[in-house]
């Protein structure tokens, strides 16, 4: 009898120091920490828009202006030829380059059956 007294006795003190006491060492540990709080960033949605200011908005405008001068410009539309022949090149084609007074018109860029290329 006393030795089932002893049993339950130390079986209590065990609980109860396990319960009181802190864990340490690898197997007393009871579980992993917690995670952290995940960060949720703030919507851009929660603000109200903001347009760019007067300057900012010239500033877009006069950059858009320059570009399609830029593009409308005779430099630009040689650029554009010089690209086009480049790629023709590279196929391995005859780019059909006519100009006001050229020696050659488009017949001279024909293959041997007469198609232009």
């Amino acid at each position: 009898m006393r030795h089932s007294i002893a049993h339950a006795f130390l079986a209590y003190l065990c609980t109860l120091i396990t319960l009181l006491l802190p864990a340490t060492g690898t197997r007393r540990k009871c579980c992993a920490p917690p995670a952290p709080e995940p960060v949720i960033p703030e919507s851009p949605w929660s603000r109200p828009w903001t347009s760019p200011s007067k300057a900012e908005a010239a500033e877009i405008l006069r950059r858009r202006a320059e570009a399609e001068a830029w593009a409308n410009s005779e430099e630009a539309a040689l650029q554009r030829e010089r690209r086009r022949a480049l790629v023709y090149a590279a196929a391995g084609l005859e780019y059909p380059y006519m100009y006001k007074g050229s020696p050659f018109g488009p017949e001279a860029f024909a293959d041997v059956t007469g198609r232009m290329r």
